[in-house]
Order: C-alpha cells, then structure tokens, then sequence
C-alpha cells in the first residue's frame, strides 16, 4: 500500500520504505534534526498506514458492541475509544480505533489487517440492520504533533484540542479544506489527527507543512516517530501485538478493553486471564547495549534458555542508546532484569 502523499513528500525530500505492508517515508533527509523539531517544536508526518471502515444502520453501536473489547454504545457522539478484534481464542486479530460521527461509527485499523477486519465484521452481521462499507481508497490522513502542535491546529482550523478528551473528533476547515480532526496522540505530547478525501489531503500537506515550519517544526519519517513512540511506551499493531498474543500478554488490559460490557468474542478467555491473574510472558520495554537496535524478531535469552523476542528496536537520541520492545517470561518482567541476544543484552525498563 503506498501513501496517498507520496508526491507531495518526495517534493520535501522523502526517502521511503516499506512499514508492515505500507510505503512510507523513512526519513526527510534527517533522522536526529527530525526527532529534536518533533520535540522542541511539532512535526508533521504522514499516517496513511489506516484501513478505514464506515458502519451505519440503527443497530450499528449495539452490533459492533457485541463483536469489539471495548464499549462502543457508551460512547457520544463526537467521541472515540480503542478496542481490539479478537477471535473465539482471545488472540488478537486487529486493533481498531472506533470514532462514533453522525449517524455512522467509523472503524480504523492498520492496513495490513484490512481484508481480516472486513471479513470478520461482515460475518458477524447477521439479523443486524447494519450496513458496512470500506473506505480505505478514499480516505486518507496525516498528523501534526509537538510542543507546539496546539497552536498550530488552533490557527489552523480553530480547534482547541485541550479542552477535549483523547479520540474526540470534530468536522473542521483549513482555509478552503473540509477534513476531520481527531485529538489524538502518537508519541505522549498534544497533537491531532486529519482525516480527508485523498485530493483534499494533498492541499492539506502543503498547508500544513507551511504552518508546522513557521512554528520551527518540520516534516518527519517513520523512523523518528518509532523513536519517539518507544520512549512513550505506546505499542504499535501489528509490530508488538498481533494474532500470536492475547490482550494481557500484550499489557492492553487497560487501555483497550471493558469489563463491565457485556459478551464479545473472545471475551470467556480474556475473564479467565483475569480470573487466573497472570500469563506466562508479557510485553516490556527494553533498553539494548550497543548502538545498532536489533532486528524486529531476535530471540532472547536468560541463563541459556530462549524466553522471549524483539518485536521494535530504534536509537533513542534522549536514552542515548537502543531501546524498544518485546516479549520475556514472567520471571523476567521485573524492571532491571537483564536478558541477553545475540550481540548484547536488553535491560527490562
């Protein structure tokens, strides 16, 4: 899948690659001078890795309430919240971002879980008034985050994205573009998501890279923003959860799933987790000796034994070494354990 910006970004010097199925720029000519703007000022940078999924009817929210982890008739409209697609096993199919908009709930997930989703959503429509339609070919999206993205958006479009909650969405204007924003944050500092029609989309790079530079920002590559990421601690699907792992081995207990909802798919292993209290490998972050970050996959190891692997790895310029993610054994989830690979050791952070 390549980027709907990809013109417009080889313009403002973009090198690109491939990121789990989608071409994206990598770099804008500057790793380091990327991540200190994203830092001290905003970034601009293109998040066109969405599968989008459009759902209306009248029974939209109760059915896709039975089907996800999370509560999705609670939610106003004008607000978001996260969920995970799990099958009967508990594992976890895909992530989905859920935005509930005027009569109609819209789906967002990675690309390369698009068709996945598809399927499973449709077959669970069954005496359901719900209709869904795929809108990925049409729907585009990019993101400005930072320091000083507040300002940048509010001049903008007129969005305050301070006073409203994480995955609140509002129709919006830049100039002459109609788009949505969602207040959303990729890396832990303020920032939101615009959402538009792929012709729109294009004006709207320009416009805003214009906006980001004039507040000392700049455009930025997949590899600042995994950097940046990492040292936030927010996972990525489908790099550091996916179909090998459930919820709590993935740490998404919290953020991804209710309790109190009622039954979904999936749901009788995910109590049982909870009821059992723990499983026997978990998601941590990690800090790597050396100065290469592994390679997504590489095994590790306590005492000889192999306990684990690598799922992300990038130099962080603010830790001064690799850091990223990955799986170990419960016995090596404490803060400080010290795991070996072939090359080095990761510390659990």
């Amino acid at each position: 899948m390549e980027t709907f910006l990809q013109d417009e970004e080889r313009a403002a010097g973009a090198a690109f690659a491939e990121s789990d199925g989608c071409v994206l720029p990598a770099t804008f000519g500057g790793f380091e001078v990327e991540y200190r703007a994203a830092r001290e000022a905003a970034a601009l940078f293109d998040t066109n890795w969405h599968a989008t999924f459009v759902l209306t009817g009248p029974d939209r929210a109760r059915y896709l309430n039975a089907v996800v982890s999370n509560n999705v008739q609670g939610l106003a409209e004008g607000s978001g919240t996260l969920a995970l697609l799990l099958n009967p096993q508990g594992r976890i199919l895909a992530e989905l971002e859920i935005l509930r908009r005027p009569e109609q709930l819209v789906v967002r997930t990675h690309a390369s879980a698009r068709e996945r989703t598809r399927e499973t959503l449709e077959k669970y429509i069954i005496m359901d008034d719900v209709e869904l339609a795929d809108a990925s070919d049409t729907t585009g999206s990019l993101a400005v985050e930072g320091p000083r993205a507040a300002a940048i958006i509010q001049e903008a479009c007129g969005l305050v994205i301070e006073e409203l909650p994480a995955l609140s969405t509002r129709d919006v204007r830049v100039e002459q573009i109609a788009c949505q924003a969602v207040v959303k944050s990729q890396f832990g500092l303020p920032g939101a998501e615009f959402i538009a029609r792929p012709e729109e989309l294009r004006l709207l790079w320009g416009k805003m890279l214009a906006a980001v530079r004039a507040h000392g920002g700049q455009a930025m590559g997949m590899r600042a923003l995994d950097a940046l990421r990492l040292e936030a601690g927010i996972p990525w699907f489908p790099a550091d959860f996916n179909d090998t792992v459930i919820p709590h081995e993935a740490a998404l207990e919290e953020t991804h799933i209710s309790f109190s909802k009622g039954c979904y798919t999936g749901q009788e292993i995910v109590e049982r987790v909870r009821s059992r209290g723990q499983v026997n490998r978990r998601r941590v972050r990690l800090k790597f000796s050396g100065s290469e970050p592994p390679a997504r996959g590489t095994r590790l190891f306590a005492e000889g034994k192999e306990i684990g692997l690598v799922t992300s790895a990038e130099f962080s310029p603010r830790e001064e070494t690799p850091i990223g993610m990955g799986y170990v054994r419960r016995e090596q989830t404490t803060a400080g354990s010290v795991v070996e690979f072939e090359g080095g050791t990761a510390q659990v952070v």
